[in-house]
């Protein structure tokens, strides 16, 4: 459902929620992102040196896209898209009793729904295998699925923590509900490495590595529940739909669950063409997005996190909504782009130094390695549109409309299904390569639907509340730069020739970050200033 904005008069914060500028709680966020994302590397690294690129490991990484999936749809998605905005709204307006029900009527009903996902998720597990990677059989199928179901009690606890993180986030306590998921991960490691002592086939450290996940997710949900029930000064389970808040939360929910839904669905579709490749392709996949995926939570998500729940509690005049909002997407999209356009020319510039830092050990070789490189490359494509998108769509949430980010997602899902399958089952054969190397063409096809979808949602917002400030001669210094960091990376790279993998990375993405600071800083570029200020203020 579409609303348009309130128009009711300022009031004052409630207390023990101030008002933080968003720029310092898009730093928390990315604070407590990083530091997971850190233990995701590391779980992702002890992964790749027990289990390498065997069917083993494809099975693995299939089966676990299934939690992701659900937590990233509900913590960061479909229930911040509904949630967030009611009970950050009643908040703002200084109405916490009724926030406080609200939040009570929807933590009991997706208990409620979790549960019952849960036991229809353990029935169907063959057949949502058979959905998500339709292209696996015998041993690696059977495998996959004694996994899934291994994961599924795990499932409904990430998705609890995900209200978790909506009350945290509306009260402006980012951090914790961010740095969390470091548990999970901490738990799988742990297991691998209590297995690597004794030993076993790939098939057993995937069974153990299930198991730690499922652990991981009692912890996840344990360190954030006391502090979003001490916020919400007790819980009280209710399925009462009488307020008509909670009601407009559960209109919003579906078409946000979709929205969102979709959007997660894109990386399902990426496994189950990978699935159609030769074995590896699955993990040589799930490899690359573990990269990927840092500089979109890093700087996308972090800022997309820290706006959606400010535009929330933004009141006023319709006109004065719609200001704020442009003033706040103009320094949103500056702040993203300053950090993800590096991000992008780096992945296709020193690709193989950053995949070979993290997964060149044990089971996973430098061919592997530049396999992932060549996955790797091809999301920079879409690198920039997909991190702008999330933030054009937190608009679009925080204005209560969930129906057009919707349709939108619908168009850039359909255009990545058959592009991708193009690319990377045809294209091979058209340029005469190895099967595997499609792998590529997957995220290739990601990109450009990603860019579709972004050029939507800004054209939908622009006709909404107008256009933010012209920013094209801002990009191009930022690309200008990143190019000539590009060039002194390469000449490291070049300079010090056969080195250890962690070695080459750190002198590499080293010169990398200082000729990109130094030259932005040179061109007076805003963030660059702001970034230096804040570092020089730490020591």
């Amino acid at each position: 459902m579409t609303a348009p904005p309130t128009a009711e008069p300022p009031r004052t914060a409630p207390q023990g929620s101030p008002r933080r500028r968003a720029p310092g709680a898009a730093v928390l966020v990315a604070a407590g992102i990083f530091l997971s994302r850190v233990a995701g590397l590391i779980r992702q690294r002890a992964f790749a040196h027990y289990l390498g690129t065997s069917p083993a490991a494809d099975a693995f990484m299939a089966a676990i896209r299934i939690p992701n999936f659900l937590q990233n749809l509900f913590g960061e998605g479909a229930l911040s898209a509904s949630f967030v905005p009611a009970y950050a709204g009643l908040l703002g307006r200084g109405d916490e009793e009724r926030a406080r029900r609200v939040a009570a009527a929807v933590g009991t009903l997706l208990a409620l729904v979790t549960a019952v996902l849960v036991l229809l998720g353990m029935l169907a597990t063959p057949l949502l295998v058979d959905l998500i990677v339709s292209g696996f059989e015998g041993e690696k199928r059977a495998l996959t699925i004694r996994l899934v179901r291994l994961l599924f009690p795990g499932i409904g606890l990430l998705v609890v923590s995900a209200w978790c993180l909506g009350v945290l986030n509306s009260h402006r306590r980012f951090f914790l509900s961010y740095v969390a998921p470091v548990l999970w991960n901490a738990a799988i490691i742990v297991a691998l490495l209590l297995q690597g002592r004794v030993g076993g086939a790939p098939e057993r450290f995937a069974v153990v590595a299930a198991w730690g996940a499922v652990v991981g997710s009692a912890l996840q949900l344990l360190v954030q529940l006391p502090p979003a029930l001490r916020l919400l000064g007790g819980f009280r389970a209710t399925l009462s739909l009488a307020d008509e808040h909670v009601r407009g939360v559960l209109r919003n929910f579906a078409p946000a669950l979709v929205s969102r839904g979709i959007v997660q669905v894109s990386a399902f579709v990426d496994s189950t063409i990978a699935s159609w490749l030769p074995d590896g392709a699955v993990t040589a996949v799930f490899s690359a997005q573990t990269i990927y995926t840092l500089p979109v939570s890093l700087f996308g998500m972090s800022v997309s996190v820290a706006e959606l729940t400010a535009m929330s509690r933004d009141v006023g005049a319709t006109g004065e909504v719609a200001g704020r909002l442009r003033t706040r997407l103009t320094d949103g999209l500056r702040r993203i782009a300053f950090f993800v356009i590096p991000s992008a020319v780096a992945f296709v510039a020193i690709g193989d130094v950053l995949a070979g830092a993290l997964f060149q050990t044990g089971r996973f070789s430098r061919g592997d390695v530049e396999w992932v490189w060549a996955i790797l490359a091809g999301s920079a494509v879409g690198l920039l549109a997909a991190t702008l998108g999330r933030l054009y769509a937190s608009a679009f949430f925080a204005l209560r409309d969930t129906d057009t980010p919707l349709r939108f997602s619908v168009v850039r899902i359909g255009i990545q299904i058959a592009l991708g399958w193009l690319l990377s089952t045809q294209a091979p054969g058209w340029l005469g390569v190895d099967r595997r190397w499609g792998a590529a063409g997957i995220t290739v096809a990601s990109g450009i639907s990603a860019w579709i979808e972004f050029l939507l949602l800004r054209r939908a917002m622009t006709r909404r509340i107008g256009a933010p400030a012209d920013a094209r001669a801002y990009v191009a210094r930022l690309w200008g730069a990143a190019l000539l960091a590009a060039a002194a990376a390469w000449g490291a790279k070049l300079l010090l020739g056969e080195q250890r993998p962690l070695i080459l990375a750190a002198v590499v993405v080293a010169a990398y970050g200082a000729v990109y600071l130094g030259t932005t800083v040179a061109m007076r570029v805003g963030e660059a200033g702001a970034l230096v200020a804040r570092i020089t203020r730490r020591r």
